[in-house]
């Protein structure tokens, strides 16, 4: 139909075909995904540790509210996402590494306002149980994964009060609802706060224009899994045999189906969607067995 919105979704990931991904990030589940929203659009799409988050046209951002790495670290992969955002887009992008606060102020003096957040930070933290997580990395990993997302939130939202509108998105993960099989008592909790913090901001700002929504990505083939979870299952070939197997689909998924779910959110279409929690697993949590 006449008008009608395009979406393309890149993944950022030296397996692409076609995708020149020289000088970007390609850790912890990386995807780029470029949209071309109603005109006028804004995106903040935050990341930590070298993660390309979400963007638009024209303006994505990119954060490092909970970067655990250095200041060149996140300069550099903040470049990066830059320009390969500008590179499958036909606007601009500006990346900032600073706080929630001087990001949002950067983003309002460059386009005046803000449509859409994009929380896509993440890490799995050390795995093992409460007798085996210390404490120091307990607090990282929440810090990571459910501050940051306040830390957003806190300096976003006056702005999209003040338009009356706006899209949020949190990434969870399906370890906030079942236990994956893979103890990482920390990631999961952090993660499950996620989703209470999701509805608590949906129900209190629905009557405002503002919608918040979580995504929660099931066994998804990505940088992440094989830098922090190999170990887990002994090598990388025995990792992605089982994980494909536990897959209803016989095979994960991967950062495009993430990638697409996030821009649906993001996008008019969910108008009317707000407080939910979008699966993406392949029916995994929908099942009590192995398939048949």
């Amino acid at each position: 139909a006449a008008g009608r919105r395009k979406i393309i979704a890149r993944q950022c990931r030296a397996v692409q075909p076609g995708f020149d991904t020289s000088g970007l990030a390609t850790t912890a589940g990386d995807f780029l995904a470029v949209r071309t929203f109603a005109p006028g659009q804004r995106v903040v799409a935050p990341f930590a540790g070298g993660r390309v988050g979400a963007g638009d046209n024209p303006a994505v951002h990119h954060q490092a509210a909970a970067d655990p790495g250095s200041q060149n670290h996140a300069e550099h992969h903040a470049g990066a996402s830059r320009r390969a955002v500008c590179r499958f887009g036909q606007g601009k992008a500006i990346c900032v590494v600073a706080d929630a606060h001087r990001t949002v102020e950067q983003a309002l003096e460059v386009y005046e306002h803000i449509d859409i957040l994009h929380n896509n930070v993440g890490a799995t933290g050390q795995l093992g149980g409460p007798i085996d997580v210390s404490e120091e990395d307990w607090d990282q990993t929440f810090t990571i994964n459910a501050k940051s997302i306040y830390l957003t939130c806190n300096a976003i939202l006056p702005a999209m009060l003040k338009a009356e509108r706006g899209s949020i998105i949190n990434v969870s993960s399906i370890a906030a609802i079942r236990y994956t099989g893979i103890p990482y008592v920390s990631y999961a909790a952090s993660k499950a706060a996620v989703l209470q913090f999701t509805q608590s901001v949906a129900l209190q700002y629905a009557a405002k224009g503002i919608r918040c929504n979580a995504l929660l990505p099931g066994l998804i083939d990505t940088p992440m899994v094989h830098a922090q979870l190999t170990g887990h299952y002994g090598d990388k070939e025995g990792m992605l045999d089982r994980r494909n197997a536990t897959s209803p689909t016989g095979k994960m998924g991967d950062a495009w189906d993430v990638a697409y779910a996030a821009l649906y959110l993001a996008s008019d279409e969910a108008r009317y969607v707000n407080g939910t929690s979008l699966i993406v697993d392949g029916g995994l949590t929908a099942g009590i067995g192995p398939p048949a």
